[in-house]
């Protein structure tokens, strides 16, 4: 990673839109569900599950969570009609979290019990740790009502995550586990890249351990690698364990699948492209780099 790539992060907000759309285009199903379904239809042929995410987050009033609310229902009853592999992720920003907890859950009951209904699942994605407590609050209460067809991810760069996980237990959770991508304080998470993966590690081991389902979610083979060494130490099937990783992303991992593990791809969509695409590329200068020298005429690469 060059000081140039670095340098452009921070001047993201000025590369021309359309340039971002070209550049943003393998890690986006598209604008309309149609698209992401066709995408979805792809994956399922190559052999990976998926899910499909309808991109936003951070509303500003409460009305302006009947849309994603809306969407999410269309998508699951799509899901049926079509027949593709896929369930759900859902951000709890979108649907009012920060704005009135309560009429937050009402929206996503209604999104878990419309997948019950429809015999799928529902991931509540995390969000930075302001998020946490009452991320997996609404988990708790959604688990009490009786809906075991949700599940939600744990961060683990987080020092928390490792109390959050076993406090879940007795639920027996399906939790994805992430290393996390919030720049947060030194006093709520890790700092050291070796610590993160060992933390990463450690909560796929406690879950595997005590009848919990992982999500093991990384781009990052040497944590893969780990983690599988776990599921095949604990002589855990493949229907107790699941592989994730993001459209777009090191596709060339993917290739693990052949080896008898599940692979789920995360598949975002919708109108809110391009806030996705700007924090994709701040998460990958390299990309971002690859961007600015396209609009400089630096190289004549047209693809990260």
């Amino acid at each position: 990673m060059s000081f140039f790539d670095r340098a452009v992060v921070g001047m993201l907000p000025l590369v021309p839109r359309p340039l971002v759309r070209r550049f943003s285009q393998p890690y986006i199903a598209g604008t309309d569900l149609d698209q992401a379904i066709a995408r979805m239809r792809e994956l399922n042929a190559d052999g990976f599950m998926g899910s499909l995410d309808v991109l936003g987050e951070h509303i500003a009033t409460l009305a302006d969570a009947d849309g994603p609310k809306t969407a999410y229902l269309a998508v699951l009853d799509e899901i049926q009609r079509t027949g593709v592999d896929s369930n759900v992720s859902v951000k709890l920003t979108q649907l009012g979290l920060q704005l009135d907890p309560g009429a937050c859950y009402r929206n996503i009951r209604a999104i878990v019990e419309r997948a019950h209904e429809r015999k799928n699942f529902v991931r509540i994605d995390m969000e930075d740790s302001s998020c946490t407590d009452a991320t997996l609050g609404i988990y708790r209460k959604l688990r009490a009502e009786g809906f075991d067809n949700v599940g939600c991810v744990i961060q683990a760069m987080l020092r928390r995550s490792l109390d959050d996980v076993r406090s879940l237990l007795p639920l027996r959770p399906n939790i994805r586990i992430c290393k996390g991508i919030y720049v947060e304080p030194w006093q709520l998470a890790y700092r050291d890249g070796a610590l993160v993966n060992r933390s990463f590690a450690e909560l796929v081991r406690l879950l595997l351990d005590e009848g919990g389902y992982p999500a093991i979610a990384s781009h990052d083979e040497r944590v893969i690698f780990e983690c599988l060494r776990l599921v095949e130490h604990a002589g855990m099937g493949p229907d107790r364990y699941e592989l994730q990783m993001l459209l777009g992303v090191r596709e060339d991992l993917r290739a693990i699948v052949a080896g008898g593990h599940r692979l789920r791809v995360y598949v975002p969509f919708g109108e809110s492209w391009y806030a996705y695409s700007i924090r994709r590329m701040r998460e990958n200068p390299r990309v971002a780099g690859l961007v600015a020298r396209a609009v400089l005429g630096m190289n004549g690469h047209s693809h990260p």
